[in-house]
């Protein structure tokens, strides 16, 4: 648990762990488990199409008009904790199967094909991506055709599958080419609380990355964290918090349900729909029915310190990816005075200067909006360690 995790958040789902375990008891054939969770599942409003309408309507953006966002440098960082953790599992597979074997990779919730180049870096074999917005899918298709156009002869680019569908309510091993492909590596990124609006879609969601992964596989992804958002609004006046560049809203501050705990997050132009709150426990729970073991969960800004002192490689990605931005901006005054969003750099500046005259006095930092925002979030990763599936 976080350091800011405080006991009163942590009362906030004592009735979620009791919820849980009787609608878990429903899985199992209690009785008085079904009769609850069916009210449960009266209440809860089915958002899937909204989410898809919403992603399908987002307008491509060149670089030119990304780096004129006010999160340029976030959605360049949150890159960075993908191609970090994606690079460091397709490694993990490489050490065990080999440098040259076959890797085949499900992606859940591709979008447009953002992490395309992330998967041709890792020398995969085989690609399947699936989405619920079909225009996403699409897209994902022109990126992959435009990539394997651009490829040099000595550098071979791996097969593309793509399938559209809610991967919450459909079985996708129905819908592969070949249905008894094994994936070494299943990745779920900033999309997996989706599946949270019923205990049935989380079901379907984690068997549908666990169901063809192969013993010693790997499930990763990234989501927001629960916790964090309960401590954030119950330090919040209202029913919600944020700044300049996201919010998240509740509708209330007292019902908070395992499953249907909704909010609505709302992040500068790139998102604006329901979400739902991944409660771990229950999460690690549902994983290990369908024989997935917890190796990994950390905060955004706990693997970012351990992957940053990592290598030199992170390093030099960091930069590339321009994750971060310079300060002082290169034309920035010396007299000029401090955005608030940047005291913290400026802090940082001033003693390191005092510390090291002949310092450039230059380092790389984002704004406080920025970094309020994407330290809402958590890695994740679990080893596939039975092969058997529990009962449909």
């Amino acid at each position: 648990m976080h350091p800011d995790h405080n006991t009163g958040q942590q009362r906030c789902f004592v009735r979620m762990d009791v919820l849980f375990w009787i609608e878990v008891c429903h899985i199992e054939g209690c009785k008085d488990g079904r009769r609850l969770y069916m009210v449960r599942k009266s209440w809860l409003q089915d958002n899937s199409q909204l989410v898809a309408h919403h992603y399908n309507k987002l307008e491509n953006k060149g670089l030119a008009e990304r780096k004129q966002s006010r999160i340029f440098h976030l959605r360049n960082f949150n890159n960075w904790i993908k191609s970090v953790l994606i690079g460091e599992f397709l490694q993990r597979i490489k050490s065990e199967v080999g440098e040259d074997a076959r890797i085949n990779v499900l992606d859940i919730g591709a979008g447009k094909g953002g992490d395309l180049l992330k998967w041709q870096k890792g020398n995969i074999h085989h690609l399947v991506c699936s989405d619920i917005a079909a225009t996403s899918m699409e897209q994902c298709e022109s990126r992959y055709r435009d990539m394997r156009n651009r490829r040099n002869h000595g550098n071979p680019i791996y097969t593309l599958e793509t399938i559209t569908a809610d991967c919450t309510r459909t079985r996708l091993k129905e819908l592969y080419k070949n249905p008894s492909i094994q994936f070494d590596l299943t990745s779920c990124q900033f999309s997996f609380h989706y599946c949270f609006q019923s205990l049935d879609q989380a079901r379907v969601m984690i068997r549908n990355a666990a169901e063809c992964l192969r013993p010693g596989g790997f499930f990763i992804g990234t989501t927001p964290d629960a916790y964090d958002i309960m401590r954030r609004l119950k330090a919040s006046e209202g029913l919600s918090f944020g700044n300049e560049v996201f919010s998240v809203t509740f509708e209330n501050k007292e019902e908070f349900p395992v499953f249907g705990s909704k909010y609505h997050y709302k992040l500068d132009t790139v998102v604006d729909c329901p979400e739902f709150l991944v409660y771990f426990p229950a999460f690690q729970h549902l994983a290990e029915l369908h024989g997935l073991k917890l190796v990994m969960k950390k905060r955004f800004e706990d693997f970012f310190a351990e992957q940053h002192a990592k290598s030199h490689e992170n390093q030099v990605l960091l930069n590339r990816m321009q994750a971060l931005e310079t300060y002082p901006p290169h034309n920035h005054p010396e007299d000029a005075p401090v955005p608030e969003q940047y005291k913290h750099a400026e802090d940082k500046v001033r003693q390191v200067a005092s510390e090291h005259p002949f310092w450039r006095k230059k380092l790389g930092t984002m704004s406080r909006q920025e970094w309020e925002a994407l330290t809402l979030y958590i890695v994740f990763a679990f080893v596939k360690v039975d092969d058997s599936q529990p009962q449909s």
